[in-house]
């Protein structure tokens, strides 16, 4: 099929490389001009594990291409995909000025019946609002479907090309015959695809991600009680994981949710709410316990030191909301360093993927620094923090950590450790809702 992706960020360039990987006709538009002749050229604009080959691949294949021309794009393709930006308004109502923008200037450029899915996370009622802005200049039928993403950062790939449920929102006959054949070949195994109407495919995609927020705040509440009473949170996670209507996912503890979903999500699903009238009090607490907790293990610190930080020097592993990926929003470290420096320490970081990111947003702080390597950042470090579980991070070199830092110190954020090996080291090691090692 011939198929138009508009917007290349995460979501747009993710759908738009692996539909063309199962012999699609696909052309991304993006109105970064930079951008798109960067992606012509080959180079890619995110860091997604696996994307990258196929990426390549299908640029010399001829089946994916780049353009700022969204008639050029949108001229022979029977399916455009919004793969556009929503963030969150001052009131957490999600922004939904670029797709109406987008969807405004589609309406004369279509020139045969035409699928218009909406990719982006959008609040119930806008394909609604998305099929009154094409039809104010549209010729021709087309239909205007929900299709949410359900990709995880680091996984998104496998999640695309292998998804555990394809979700369409639509009554269109028309239009759900084109589609199951467009994700035929993404469930052969069997996966179902859902069609249902276009306000509960908006519904189930908010409903899924603040379900897992509140699944991880759940857990981190418990984590912060277990700590009080002397419980170990890692003997009760798998206590509860095994129990199949709770499941093993989402039941780590941490320092709080980040990324580019799940905090903007549960905003935008309380504005819903409010919009109805109705107090979504869960939400609320979700919010509010996420907030809190990314103040953990910051807490911890400041209390370790007497609340006198000026001149203490720490290394800061991770930087990134959560392993393989560069996104850094809403990332439990940026609260880290912000609360640290402020502190008067100073920060020496490292991430495999995420410095450069960090580095632009705080290209003013001169109390953070950037290292090379996970051991350059230890040199005459008071203490280690961890704050992102990437997998270079879980066997260390514990002599060497010793021999780097002024004292063997580690304040985890992710659990990475056994306490019994820590205790073994030597360390004073403190984690999330277990044991202090002294």
């Amino acid at each position: 099929m011939k198929i138009a992706v508009v917007g290349t960020g995460y979501v747009g360039l993710v759908t738009g490389t692996c539909l063309a990987e199962n012999g699609n006709q696909v052309v991304c538009v993006d109105i970064d001009k930079t951008k798109i002749e960067h992606m012509k050229r080959g180079r890619m604009p995110i860091y997604e594990p696996g994307l990258e080959d196929l990426f390549h691949r299908n640029i010399k294949a001829g089946r994916l291409k780049f353009t700022t021309n969204l008639s050029e794009a949108v001229d022979e393709s029977i399916i455009i995909f919004l793969a556009l930006p929503t963030p969150p308004n001052g009131d957490g109502a999600a922004d939904l000025s670029y797709i109406l923008e987008v969807a405004k200037e589609l309406g004369p450029l279509l020139h045969q019946y035409t699928i218009i899915i909406n990719k982006s996370t959008v609040p119930v009622g806008t394909a609604e609002k998305v099929r009154e802005a094409i039809g104010i200049n549209a010729k021709v039928e087309f239909d205007v479907v929900s299709n949410p993403e359900f990709l995880r950062e680091g996984f998104a790939v496998e999640d695309f090309m292998k998804p555990e449920r394809v979700v369409i929102g639509t009554e269109s006959k028309k239009a759900q015959g084109i589609l199951s054949t467009l994700y035929a070949p993404f469930v052969r195994q069997g996966n179902p695809v859902y069609f249902m109407s276009e306000r509960s495919s908006e519904m189930t995609k908010y409903a899924a991600n603040a379900f897992l927020a509140a699944k991880i705040s759940f857990m981190n509440e418990i984590a912060n009680l277990c700590e009080l009473t002397g419980a170990d949170v890692d003997s009760v996670r798998l206590g509860i994981g095994s129990d199949s209507r709770i499941g093993k996912r989402f039941l780590f503890p941490g320092i709080g949710y980040g990324g580019s979903c799940f905090p903007k999500d549960v905003k935008a699903l309380q504005k819903t709410s409010k919009d109805y009238k109705y107090e979504f009090r869960l939400l609320k607490a979700v919010t509010e316990v996420n907030s809190l907790q990314k103040e953990v293990l910051f807490n911890k610190i400041n209390s370790y030191f007497d609340s006198n930080l000026k001149g203490k020097k720490f290394a800061l592993w991770g930087l990134a909301f959560k392993p393989d990926t560069d996104d850094i929003r809403e990332a439990p470290a940026l609260n880290l360093i912000d609360s640290l420096t402020k502190g008067g320490a100073t920060v020496s970081a490292y991430d495999p993927e995420a410095s450069d990111n960090v580095a632009k947003l705080h290209k003013n702080n001169k109390k953070l620094s950037f290292a090379e390597t996970k051991e350059d950042a230890l040199v005459d470090a008071d203490a280690l923090i961890i704050a992102t579980e990437w997998s270079e991070f879980r066997t260390a070199d514990f002599s060497l950590i010793k021999d780097n830092l002024k004292k063997p110190l580690i304040f985890d954020g992710r659990n990475l450790y056994e306490l019994s090996h820590m205790k073994k080291e030597g360390f004073y090691y403190e984690s999330i809702g277990r044991e202090v090692i002294k």
